[in-house]
């Protein structure tokens, strides 16, 4: 499920025991405090039994049902593996380790893998199957470098692996010290005095709506958020008449060949962008009194959902696409954000967020900082106003496109120094667009 999620809730099984489905058809829906999706069935086959209800909330790792890919329907059992190439994605009796941990049985009667091994890592049920089969033993999984995420062994890493075992000795995992957080638990505000909610009194006309999920968790994000990080807000003015300009030439032309609309937000990430790159200081995140500098920049963009929540999809390495690119992919998160259809993964490991709150005619606005992320930028309504051109001529009065840019950052680490002077670069490099380019 991706880096941060831990548990996950069952919101509706789209099959029901016994009945059949092909491979990456939807198997269940679920929900993450981060994003919901579908599952796909992982190939052609019957979904024997449910092993949790809707409703469940279910720990990433654990089984949820029994899938079947030569089964009975009607919801049978399966007949052991022996005879039937079913795959057990929970224990089942008769078939658990010590710790609760479901093996998978194989007819060779090679040693049983767990799925997780004693240094936790997890192994998949495909790469169980391979290793019980060639005699792999749990040892030698332990000591392979894992290339997938979280250094977890692939299907690639053990058939590179099988041939050259007798060659070559595998590489002694290094030890590692578990490493002691820093993270110090914080202070109460006001010198150890609890703070509370002020009791809420209900009118004989009110109504009361309990928040639905997403909108609990919003709530207790940002909540976390102003209480974990001192928030210190800078503006700048930028004058966005050249991008204007630009954007309602290219506009027509982009719609007619690429079918999409050209939004001004590739624009404002592109020039977040440029801007970290000459300024990292502001792709951090802070671990106790440590500070985490992000090699990657992965730009998140706020999206408003239809039932008025709020989604952050990440746009990841922004800064290695062009603007068309960003473009792209920008509108392509948009649109998956309003149906519902983004992966876990990408609304993961972002490092710097965007937020657009002249999308709603406001001209700037205060964001709360995406932990743990260090700081985010709300871009305003863009408006025609008298401004004064300097020209070498000298100065006049001319009708001009402007925009406030709000830049909240966290003070531990992000000093105002650095914190304006971000700000400042990236309107810079706003006013200073080419109005010739091309996309």
């Amino acid at each position: 499920m991706g880096e941060s999620v831990a548990e996950a809730t069952i919101i509706k099984w789209v099959l029901e025991e016994g009945e059949s489905v092909e491979a990456d058809e939807p198997l269940v829906e679920i929900a993450t405090d981060k994003v919901d999706s579908e599952v796909p069935a992982p190939e052609d086959g019957i979904l024997v039994k449910k092993l949790c209800d809707e409703g469940d909330v279910v720990e990433v790792g654990k089984p949820i049902a029994i899938f079947s890919t030569e089964g009975e329907k009607n919801g049978a059992t399966p007949a052991p593996a022996s005879e039937n190439k079913t795959e057990a994605l929970a224990p089942t009796n008769g078939a658990e380790k010590a710790h609760d941990e479901p093996v998978l049985e194989t007819s060779e009667g090679s040693e049983k893998i767990a799925k997780t091994g004693p240094s936790g890592r997890f192994y998949s049920p495909l790469v169980r199957t391979i290793a019980e089969k060639e005699g792999v033993s749990l040892q030698e999984l332990e000591k392979l470098d894992g290339s997938g995420a979280d250094g977890r062994v692939t299907k690639k890493d053990i058939l590179n692996y099988i041939p050259n075992r007798s060659a070559s000795p595998v590489k002694e995992a290094p030890k590692e010290e578990p490493k002691k957080s820093t993270s110090k638990p914080s202070t109460p505000a006001g010198g150890g005095v609890t703070i509370k909610s002020p009791d809420i009194k209900v009118g004989a006309d009110d109504e009361i709506v309990e928040m639905d999920r997403m909108r609990k968790l919003i709530s207790n994000h940002m909540v976390t958020s102003k209480h974990v990080s001192p928030h210190v807000t800078s503006y700048v003015e930028a004058d966005l008449t050249n991008i204007v300009t630009w954007r309602n030439k290219w506009k027509s032309k982009f719609q007619e060949r690429e079918g999409e609309k050209l939004t001004f937000t590739p624009i404002f990430i592109e020039a977040l962008a440029q801007a970290i790159k000459e300024m990292r200081g502001v792709n951090v995140s802070t671990d106790g009194e440590n500070i985490i500098k992000r090699k990657h920049i992965n730009i998140g963009m706020a999206a408003a959902l239809p039932s008025g929540n709020l989604i952050v999809p990440v746009i990841h390495d922004a800064d290695q696409l062009n603007l068309l690119g960003i473009t792209k992919k920008v509108n392509d998160l948009a649109k998956r954000a309003r149906e519902n259809k983004l992966l876990p993964e990408e609304i993961q490991g972002g490092t710097y967020t965007l937020t657009n709150v002249g999308t709603f005619g406001n001209v700037m606005g205060t964001p709360i900082i995406n932990q743990p992320q260090a700081a985010i930028m709300a871009v305003g309504a863009i408006r025609k106003k008298p401004a004064v051109i300097e020209t070498a001529e000298g100065d006049f009065i001319g009708i001009r496109h402007m925009m406030f840019l709000s830049h909240a950052y966290d003070h531990r680490i992000i000093d105002g120094a650095l914190g304006g002077s971000f700000v400042r670069k990236v309107a810079d490099i706003l006013e200073s667009f080419d109005v010739n380019r091309e996309i």
